[in-house]
């Protein structure tokens, strides 16, 4: 027999339903290595909002010289009523995305069958389309600056920052993965009427690199209408790129249309694996439900499966995502947000029995 294979999965369970759910989504992966002849090798980070309590800080100083020896991360969602809402994002989030050069935030935006869609008589044909969001830079460049606090003339000013190099590299990878996918489709998220320099820079670059794939229809956008679309003529998308901020935004309304926000999975990829990529649920924290037990594992579990394919697992990738794909269709087994009654260990066990 040959020696198994081993991977090294850095766990940041985070905060609220992150607790819940990446326990369950690792019940599956664990039974899908098993099944496939490999084996994740888990270590815990307890970092978020109750670190923060504690230290001061959502994570340690040289978190990421820890987190760089792993094969991937997985992460469950940070954010607490207790701190404000942009400490866990620019404390722990950003700063792995932007130190491991994660520049790709890939967010499937797919309708899952047995799924109802709030879009009356939009089936799985109808919503298949995927987000390939600019992780990097954008309007989550985090420069600006809060002058005249609480007084009348206090103003905030928040800057957006595009590179070159940062649209090129990210509009290029939506362009390759519309080239591999059968409709061939590329919709470019924009707003140039109105954002003068930073999105006009940004249509440039994709009609410049439109030449390069002459098999990919690409169109562009604006925002509003493309946000309009989705709902209205979701099968005339396919590959969506977009900036930080409207990829943001649109793969919120893709999850809803999918079903629900729990059916959400998102992968932050470093192409050039010089370091580890994480994958997430898109959900967040969900402190309304937390410590319930009603969370909804898919999104996690659908996040697993892109940690699978990443670390060339591709087969496991697909199986975890047809027990999914078994359960929903069978409809027996349902979380709350998918109108059933069923706890996220009773989700959770269905899906692995599945496998």
């Amino acid at each position: 027999m040959g020696t198994k294979r081993s991977y090294g999965i850095a766990v940041i369970a985070g905060d609220g339903i992150g607790l819940e759910v990446v326990p369950a989504a690792l019940s599956v992966l664990h039974e899908a290595g098993r099944q496939g002849g490999f084996t994740l090798e888990c270590k815990d980070f307890s970092w978020g909002c109750d670190y923060h309590a504690e230290n001061g800080y959502m994570m340690p100083e040289n978190a990421l010289e820890l987190l760089e020896p792993y094969n991937a991360i997985f992460l469950g969602a940070v954010g607490s009523p207790q701190i404000a809402e942009h400490v866990p994002v620019w404390g722990l989030v950003l700063p792995i995305r932007k130190g491991f050069d994660q520049y790709v935030n890939l967010r499937p935006m797919r309708l899952l069958p047995g799924i109802v869609s709030p879009l009356g008589g939009r089936g799985v044909k109808d919503v298949d389309m995927v987000c390939v969001r600019e992780n990097s830079e954008g309007e989550y460049s985090g420069i600006g600056k809060r002058r005249l606090i609480g007084t009348p003339g206090e103003v905030a000013e928040q800057t957006a920052i595009f590179t070159r190099r940062g649209v090129e590299r990210i509009v290029r990878y939506a362009f390759e993965l519309a080239s591999r996918r059968p409709r061939k489709m590329l919709a470019s998220a924009t707003k140039s009427n109105a954002l003068q320099h930073s999105m006009v820079m940004w249509d440039e670059i994709v009609d410049a690199i439109a030449e390069d794939y002459p098999s990919v229809w690409a169109t562009s956008y604006h925002i509003d209408a493309l946000a309009a679309r989705m709902v209205s003529h979701p099968q005339t998308l396919d590959v969506i790129v977009a900036s930080n901020l409207f990829g943001d935004i649109l793969t919120d309304l893709g999850a809803a249309i999918s079903g629900s926000l729990g059916m959400g999975a998102s992968g932050n990829i470093n192409p050039e694996r010089r370091y580890p990529s994480m994958f997430e649920a898109i959900h967040g924290s969900a402190p309304d439900i937390a410590g319930q037990g009603i969370a909804n594992p898919i999104g996690a579990t659908w996040a697993g499966a892109m940690l699978l394919q990443h670390i060339g697992e591709a087969e496991a990738a697909r199986r975890v995502m047809r027990a999914i794909e078994r359960v929903l269709l069978a409809g027996e087994a349902r979380t709350p947000d998918l109108g059933g009654d069923a706890t996220t260990e009773q989700m959770t066990a269905a899906i692995a029995a599945a496998l």
